[in-house]
């Protein structure tokens, strides 16, 4: 088992844009179905594994592009080390003085600890100015606790 670590920051607007988030349906629309229907879900099935914005379920960041992976940890502390260093990078920027304050940010990476050494996620989220948003992650991987069809995005060919 070994964790990697995954980083967004981009536009609010873009984040909003649930349906890019989501993975394609396994089914296609059914026959007769309206035209923009079908485009937007051809649009989604080419998008969701191409593009770097934050799936609404954290396992399924395995499938994004390989360049998302901002690093890979054997160990839950290394992991959450990484975690806690983009915290610090970040903290200034974020839009609420809640979520800057150093005792929640200290519970927060404890809690992302815990959960990584049971074979769990961490996933965190914040706005920042202008609006924009940062999205962190870390995945547990070989296998992926709930997805373990999920392959390995440093381990694929």
């Amino acid at each position: 088992m070994h964790h990697h670590g995954f980083l967004w920051t981009g536009p609010k607007a873009r984040f909003d844009d649930e349906a890019l988030r989501r993975p394609p349906h396994p089914e296609p629309p059914p026959a007769g179905s309206r035209p923009e229907l079908v485009q937007r879900c051809r649009e989604v099935a080419a998008e969701f594994a191409a593009t770097e914005i934050p799936p609404l379920e954290t396992a399924y960041w395995l499938v994004k592009p390989r360049s998302s992976v901002r690093g890979t940890w054997e160990e839950p502390k290394e992991a959450v080390t990484w975690l806690a260093e983009q915290l610090d990078d970040y903290a200034p920027r974020f839009a609420s003085e809640w979520d800057r304050d150093a005792t929640h940010l200290t519970l927060l990476i404890d809690s992302a600890l815990v959960r990584l050494s049971l074979g769990a996620d961490a996933s965190l989220g914040f706005y920042l100015e202008r609006p924009s948003y940062l999205s962190l992650a870390v995945v547990t991987c070989s296998p992926h606790r709930s997805r373990p069809n999920l392959p390995c995005p440093v381990r694929q060919s």
